[in-house]
């Protein structure tokens, strides 16, 4: 499914209830103002909602997408199946996500789902007969961004995975956003589109920082001696094999040189590179071509040197 975004305006909107008029976005109430400010990392202000969902399994999948971006407010709309939330395949698919299952709202409409939302923003498959353009949510999330930190409460709202939602659902919300996909064919999985919109989202707040690399030994150099070694060892194999004629060895053993430099090879990696030669030079003597001569195992008892 592909997925629509406006860009945020100042203007008063539909009200999310279909009761009343939430007023001017720019002027959150005493309590959206509150909730936000309990909720600096984005969480407390932000909830993800799914309209008449009719798969177990993508519930489960989009509660895994909500927890790994660090969100857990999750409302479903009136599901296909009342249990939804503890059905095999919701908690299969949630992989460790029940956290965002045990916590999750089931209600029966949309109004019961927005209550205490104060921007609202559709998902759309299809642009719509009226309304503000899609935007891309890359490009309207810094505006919703801005608003959260005045004091709003952000609900995204999708739609079934067969239907989408529907034109009177789009209209009585606030922004509309679209993931761009290829022109030819657009379809993404509901649990895809939440995990777009929810990456986005949280990149706006600020983002996670990449996992470092975990620490590792400083690599032990080899030094010139070793190399030379290796060098020696390969000219010897490729001799056996009858790759390097010692008559005419034009520049191959200079270039092997230059490669071994540019390599800044490591001990370990000098024990790999005699280990192939010892075994290019017993495969050879097998065959009868060549009588290897005996290399000794190197100080550190390396077995293949």
């Amino acid at each position: 499914m592909r997925h629509a975004i406006r860009e945020p305006h100042g203007g008063p909107g539909p009200a999310p209830d279909g009761t009343s008029d939430p007023g001017p976005v720019g002027v959150p109430s005493p309590d959206a103002v509150a909730g936000a400010a309990a909720g600096g990392d984005g969480d407390e202000a932000t909830r993800f909602v799914l309209l008449h969902t009719s798969h177990a399994g993508n519930v489960g999948a989009c509660a895994r997408a909500l927890k790994v971006m660090g969100f857990s407010r999750l409302v479903l709309v009136a599901p296909r199946w009342p249990d939804v939330l503890q059905r095999e395949e919701t908690l299969a698919l949630a992989s460790g996500a029940t956290d965002v299952l045990a916590s999750a709202r089931v209600v029966d409409t949309l109004a019961q789902a927005l209550e205490g939302a104060t921007l609202v923003c559709a998902t759309a498959m299809t642009p719509r007969d009226f309304g503000r353009p899609a935007l891309a949510p890359r490009r309207a999330m810094p505006g919703l961004r801005e608003r959260v930190a005045q004091g709003h409460r952000v609900a995204f709202v999708f739609g079934s995975e067969r239907f989408g939602m529907a034109n009177d659902e789009v209209w009585r919300c606030h922004e509309v956003l679209s993931i761009p996909t290829a022109p030819d064919y657009g379809s993404l999985n509901l649990a895809q589109a939440v995990q777009v919109v929810a990456y986005e989202w949280r990149q706006a707040l600020g983002g996670f920082g990449v996992a470092p690399a975990a620490a590792t030994a400083s690599p032990a150099w080899a030094d010139a001696a070793a190399v030379q070694g290796v060098l020696d060892h390969w000219r010897e194999a490729l001799q056996a094999v009858g790759y390097l004629d010692p008559a005419a060895p034009r520049k191959l053993l200079p270039r092997l040189n230059q490669l071994a430099n540019r390599l800044a090879l490591t001990r370990q990696e000098v024990h790999i590179l005699r280990g192939i030669a010892r075994a290019m030079l017993k495969t050879s003597a097998a065959a009868g071509s060549y009588t290897a001569a005996p290399f000794e195992p190197s100080a550190d008892g390396d077995p293949h040197v």
